[in-house]
């Protein structure tokens, strides 16, 4: 079957690594399921892949994609939960919490096979192309805000780096619970787009927010992080899953941190129970994923290198062409 797979590792060209080609379908084990995908989404997750974070050497050829939604054996559509061994259903009770691509290989494919536990009723209010960017940066805007930030209706709330498919994800997911969102972004024309999906302001990154806000979404790392916590009214919380400008800020903020009792919290993914919420929400609320582009499967590199540049507002979604 046709596949988008990291072949090589390298850290400084991850491109490189990246093969277009044919790869063994899938082959059938018990207490899994094979689904042949409809639509996947690209991630960073897929970037650092080729990078080697999460995936050594001895694991490739690795085939690329942690979410699809597709078609499983029985003609069920569905979509896949991408964390793999936190609960031991369909594999051994002690094999650690994995995503998928680090231990199994992806979605960038026509078909891919997963734990049955891992696959989830499609709702029919949703497009396969909408489905398919739930499970990974949706999944995560929605534990940041609703687990972990414990935010309400009439929160306030800043998303740093607007743009990114987390950002663009926890924007709409707060402006259709009811929080007061403001958001940043270097690009002036992503700023715009931010406020149309819902966020109150948007601002260039390190401006002062005319007010002081309940809870930061950050995902950019070092180069926002003093104007995070610098943003929080007092108790406030910051919650961070992901670095994507680095992890070594010049400023850390301690004293702030402490004196004004800041919370810091990190955040992975999300549980099935939060996918299963999450779909529910959406098919009620009308809220839909922001998608920038849908492509055909061997134009997995383009989109790759798009996510690589950050020349996008939204999701990537890849569609196989067999």
């Amino acid at each position: 079957m046709f596949a988008a797979y990291a072949a090589r590792i390298d850290p400084d060209r991850p491109l490189d690594g990246l093969e277009l080609g044919d790869r063994p379908a899938p082959e059938a084990r018990p207490g899994w399921t094979t689904v042949t995908v409809r639509a996947a989404s690209v991630n960073h997750h897929d970037l650092w892949s080729l990078r080697g974070v999460g995936l050594p050497q001895d694991r490739l050829p690795m085939i690329l994609g942690c979410d699809a939604a597709g078609v499983d054996q029985d003609g069920n559509e569905v979509v896949l939960h991408s964390v793999i061994g936190q609960s031991g259903h369909g594999v051994g009770p002690k094999e650690p919490r994995s995503i998928l691509t680090e231990r199994y290989q992806g979605t960038f494919a026509e078909q891919v096979t997963v734990p049955t536990w891992n696959v989830l009723p499609k709702p029919r209010e949703l497009s396969f192309e909408d489905a398919a960017c739930l499970p990974t940066a949706w999944l995560t805007a929605y534990r940041m805000l609703f687990t972990n930030a414990g935010v309400r209706p009439g929160d306030s709330v800043l998303v740093q780096g607007a743009g990114g498919g987390v950002a663009t994800a926890a924007i709409a997911l707060g402006k259709a619970a009811g929080l007061r969102v403001f958001a940043t972004s270097r690009d002036r024309a992503k700023r715009e787009r931010a406020v149309a999906l819902g966020a109150l302001e948007a601002y260039e990154p390190g401006t002062r927010l005319p007010q002081r806000v309940d809870a930061v979404i950050e995902t950019v790392g070092a180069a926002t992080w003093s104007h995070s916590v610098k943003s929080l009214r007092p108790g406030g919380t910051l919650v961070i899953s992901g670095a994507t400008s680095g992890d070594r800020p010049e400023h850390a903020e301690l004293t702030r941190i402490f004196f004004l009792e800041l919370k810091v919290v990190g955040s992975t993914m999300g549980t099935k129970d939060e996918l299963e919420d999450l779909l529910a929400f959406c098919a009620t609320t009308g809220v839909r994923p922001v998608i920038d582009e849908v492509l055909p499967l061997d134009r997995a590199r383009e989109a790759i290198g798009r996510v690589q540049s950050g020349d996008l507002f939204g999701k990537i979604v890849l569609k196989p062409t067999g």
